[in-house]
């Protein structure tokens, strides 16, 4: 039976073999934070408040995503170890992820704002969210269960940090009058939290497989002989 899981388990760890899905997501988390940083940390007349430098942002982070880690792949990872192509449903699973997480911080918001929580309440049980989905990324491999825990310990310890310090990373400023600096600041900390536990994730396990696989062999040609008259 344990063999049987063993081989169940295998196409889930092969997309994350080489730690580039981790990579991915913890490279946007970060992206995404550093915008905001700037957003908040200059003035409303600055070019980092204009809405055509986010998109312009937005697309050059997805180009460096997308570029970065098919070169990976196809000059790493698939002459290592090979090409596996998954079935078309999988893209499927990965857009509704996606959507989830993209979701997740407005539904957030809106239930603070609606049922008069505690602001960090939900802040809180959307970092939980975020570890969820991390969930099977760590039943793949022991060790990534410690990231899992950072993901899990990360809003919980960020969510009984006093409001001032924590209103102090989003410069203390309210975006509008139900959504204050610390709901702002915590948010910026819950993923700059859940991007940099993904991407020394990511970074240790493209480290073990670099040192775990086998470069290719480069083809050497033989020069042609010839026949001496």
């Amino acid at each position: 039976m344990d063999q049987v899981e063993s081989l169940l388990k295998r196409p889930r760890a092969y997309d994350n073999i080489d730690g580039v899905a981790e990579l991915v997501f913890g490279f946007m988390c970060l992206g995404f934070s550093l915008i905001a940083w700037l957003q908040l940390h200059t003035p409303e007349s600055s070019v980092w408040n204009q809405m055509y430098t986010f998109l312009i942002y937005t697309a050059a982070m997805i180009s460096i995503i997308h570029y970065g880690s098919k070169a990976i792949k196809t000059r790493i990872t698939y002459r290592r170890t090979g090409f596996v192509e998954y079935r078309h449903d999988k893209y499927w699973v990965a857009v509704g992820i996606a959507a989830v997480v993209s979701a997740l911080v407005p539904v957030g918001l809106y239930l603070a704002v609606r049922r008069h929580w505690e602001v960090l309440t939900p802040i809180c049980l959307v970092g939980l969210a975020l570890a969820a989905l991390y969930i099977p990324v760590a039943r793949t491999v022991r060790w990534k269960w410690a990231t899992f825990s950072v993901m899990v310990a990360g809003p919980l310890a960020i969510s009984a940090l006093p409001a001032d310090l924590v209103g102090a990373f989003a410069n203390h400023m309210d975006l509008t009058s139900a959504i204050p600096a610390k709901a702002v600041g915590a948010y910026w900390l819950t993923f700059v939290v859940d991007g940099t536990a993904l991407m020394i994730s990511g970074g240790r396990s493209f480290w073990l497989y670099l040192r775990h696989t086998q470069a290719p062999a480069k083809e050497t040609s033989e020069p042609a002989s010839s026949d001496v008259q």
